[in-house]
């Protein structure tokens, strides 16, 4: 195209909007690159780099919910083995491969989102600041948890959930695209089949607003869970038999009292009760005048409800996680973003110009200060959480992770194992030092889970089968180093040594080597810890009951 055939003036114009899009990928770019520096450079998160070791040994033979006991659905296990196939292939440490392959995920799924977006109404008419704002969110929110299932997901669901605002709105959308939409969203679903429930809130605003009819999207989505769920049946029935029922007995133990709960998702609860005052403010007229504010108000809707949803789910759970919090948490933000975005340019111009402050005016102002409010606490209460990561990141020898690592190192251990309900004593330890856990789990919330089981229906400790599988798996694999998690909490070492003879022999060849930030770190003395035979099948059949 010409200048001719644009107009005299189109070339400032154009210079205009190439100097916005320039800036809006730089902000992205910026935020990225602190995205990366800060994950790279600090102990990648336990439960992220736990799966990535399961992808690795699952891509290496061992079997999946039976030589490794993992109680999340095997899709997240499939995604993972791509950054870890990609590891072995080139020989780069997982971490280094996975953090720019959940970058490349997420920011592929702002870009989609935002393509959808495009032109369906003024506010979302340039393409490039809308892929910035969104990848830009989906980036910095999840923190430390990057690469989680609720990340992902949070991320895969963003393309259905606009092209439920154009179906609400009356608007079309390219039926390939649709489906496209669909059957990500309903694998991405999958990864946390319960946040399934988190779109019916929406689906019942739609069908109040439009009627009912058989859509591309939602049938894709359900079909995409059908085949996958087939799938799970034909390759990996493990997962039915060992994995459910090892969940369904012993995952309550780690539940946090409701007060508790209500209190972590206090952030989350203020969102979405600020999101429903601003719907009543902007949003709750049945007419709006043209089809801008009809999809800016179904899109809205659409966001506000899904994370009313999330929100609801995350109480179901009842775990204080903060990864649970992510995909109300990303709803809340967008939708919060969106609202800001469509009413405030006016309410500034209006100030500009010293017109007089309406009614609707005062409204919106209003609104503003309760948007504020609810984004400033979502970001202090993410800068609280990231702050020691970050200083982690800046000085890396601080975390315990990395003086296990150099400990291991030059102990030269071969084999290690961690006493502690927490996860990261052990990955990314074994990740990034190459020595062998020794034990099918990834770390003692089994043990826990099941006393907790044996208070519910009074088993008494011999019964206990995951005690003797932990006891039989340290015996066989007799690690070289042993780390014993004395912070407070439950002394799983006395459980084991009261509950198993075998076990209480092999920890007497163990002798304390280093004590730091409350660990108490032993290494073998002896050649081995016993001539006990190896693990046992895992009998199912023998947990407690649910």
């Amino acid at each position: 195209m010409t200048t001719a055939n644009i107009g005299p003036g189109a070339g400032p114009l154009l210079r205009r909007v190439a100097r916005r899009d320039l800036w809006a990928l730089l902000a992205l770019a910026l935020v990225l690159a602190l995205v990366m520096t800060a994950t790279i450079r600090s102990p990648q998160k336990d439960d992220v780099a736990w799966l990535l070791y399961v992808a690795r040994k699952w891509l290496a033979g061992q079997r999946l919910y039976e030589d490794l006991i993992e109680v999340n659905p095997p899709l997240i296990v499939w995604i993972y083995a791509l950054p870890s196939k990609l590891s072995i292939w080139t020989g780069i440490r997982p971490k280094l491969v996975a953090i720019p392959f959940f970058a490349v995920c997420v920011l592929a799924a702002a870009w989609w989102t935002s393509g959808i977006l495009e032109r369906r109404a003024s506010l979302f008419a340039h393409r490039i600041p809308l892929f910035a704002l969104i990848g830009a969110v989906l980036l910095l929110l999840p923190g430390v948890e990057f690469g989680q299932r609720e990340h992902l997901m949070a991320a895969s669901v963003l393309p259905y959930l606009v092209v439920m605002a154009c179906w609400m709105a009356g608007e079309t959308v390219d039926r390939r695209s649709a489906l496209a939409a669909g059957i990500v969203a309903g694998l991405g679903s999958a990864l946390k089949p319960t946040y399934a429930l988190a779109f019916v809130l929406p689906e019942l605003l739609g069908w109040l607003r439009r009627r009912p009819v058989l859509r591309t999207a939602p049938i894709a989505a359900v079909v995409a869970a059908l085949v996958y769920a087939g799938m799970i049946l034909i390759f990996c029935p493990a997962f039915l038999h060992s994995a459910v029922p090892l969940a369904l007995a012993l995952y309550g133990g780690t539940d946090t009292p409701p007060l508790d709960l209500l209190d972590s998702a206090g952030i989350m609860l203020l969102g979405d009760v600020v999101l429903a005052v601003l719907w009543q403010l902007s949003y709750r007229r049945r007419t709006l005048a043209g089809a801008d504010q009809l999809f800016v108000a179904a899109l809205f809707a659409v966001l506000a409800s899904f994370a009313v949803g999330a929100t609801a789910v995350y109480l179901i759970e009842g775990k204080n996680w903060f990864y649970h919090r992510i995909p109300a948490t990303v709803a809340i933000v967008l939708a919060l973003l969106l609202w800001m975005c469509d009413r405030l340019p006016a309410l500034l111009q209006a100030v500009r110009r010293k017109l007089p402050m309406t009614r609707p005016r005062r409204m919106i102002a209003g609104g503003a200060v309760l948007a504020s409010l609810a984004l400033g606490a979502i970001v202090q209460t993410g800068a609280v959480r990231m702050e020691p990561f970050i200083r982690q990141a800046v000085e890396p020898d601080l975390s315990a992770e990395v003086r296990l690592e150099r400990l291991i190192k030059r102990e030269g251990a071969r084999t290690y194992l961690a006493f502690s309900e927490w996860i990261g004593l052990g990955f990314p330890v074994v990740n990034n030092t190459g020595v062998v856990w020794t034990s099918r789990f990834d770390s003692m919330w089994a043990l826990r889970g099941e006393m907790w089981r044996a208070r519910q229906d009074g088993r008494p400790p011999k019964d206990w089968p995951i005690s003797h599988w932990v006891a039989v798996d340290f015996i066989k694999g007799c690690p070289d180093i042993a780390v014993v998690d004395a912070r407070g909490g439950v002394n799983f070492v006395g459980v084991l040594i009261a509950s198993d003879a075998a076990f209480a022999k092999a920890w007497t060849h163990y002798r304390q080597i280093a004590m730091f930030d409350g660990l108490r770190v032993l290494k073998r003395q002896g050649p081995s810890c016993s001539d006990q035979p190896g693990k046992p099948q895992i009998a199912t059949a023998a947990l407690p009951s649910p």
